[in-house]
């Protein structure tokens, strides 16, 4: 989604998994416009998962959902107005993979679910930590050879994009670039000014 100029939107899970129950990860990603599309047309994407580059490690040890951006040629159907990649990476127990980076990207990883570690130097990583990587023209990510019992591999979010490197103010879900143009934003909220999502249907 591309909030841009303003869209009010919901996010909740499917109502079947609500009536049936279950795990649901939900995961909100915010990126940044740079000032001169802070205003631009807010657009919608429904991206389902048939839809995402799926690649494998050489070895099988993981396989690798490209949801934005590209990675080693491989570009995902995430459009972004921002340049990044986002990768949704399923790494099996004491496999190891190193992907290309771009090095004028920052990079994180957020794990999902299981342990393991990043980096040359292997620091620890588990359910709910994430890691902020240094400079470099890779990532590196291992599963730990042992997995809690309700998670049988090391599931992780490798994320980066460049920097804008722009002067920003928010507020709650508003997002600009002085304390003008924030307080702008609520007008424009409290007015009714703001687009909507449609509906996704089939869901």
């Amino acid at each position: 989604m591309t909030a841009g100029s303003g869209l009010l939107h919901i996010e909740a899970p499917p109502e079947s998994l609500v009536m049936s129950g279950g795990l649901f990860h939900g995961l909100q990603l915010w990126v940044n416009l740079p000032a001169k599309d802070k205003m631009m047309d807010p657009r919608y994407q429904d991206i389902r998962g048939g839809q995402v580059q799926l690649l494998t490690t050489e070895d099988g040890g993981a396989l690798l959902r490209v949801i934005a951006g590209e990675l080693d040629g491989h570009e995902g159907p995430g459009i972004t107005h921002t340049p990044i990649t986002m990768i949704h990476a399923t790494v099996r127990p004491g496999a190891e993979v190193t992907l290309p980076w771009r090095e004028d990207f920052n990079g994180l990883a957020y794990v999902l679910a299981g342990r393991g570690s990043v980096g040359a130097e292997r620091r620890p990583v588990h359910l709910g930590q994430t890691a902020v990587f240094g400079g470099g023209g890779s990532l590196t990510v291992r599963a730990d050879e042992k997995q809690d019992s309700h998670t049988p591999d090391l599931e992780v979010v490798l994320l980066g994009g460049q920097p804008i490197r722009e002067p920003m103010a928010h507020y709650g879900p508003f997002v600009m670039n002085t304390r003008d143009e924030l307080q702008q934003a609520f007008e424009d909220y409290q007015k009714g000014l703001l687009g909507s999502v449609p509906a996704v249907h089939g869901m």
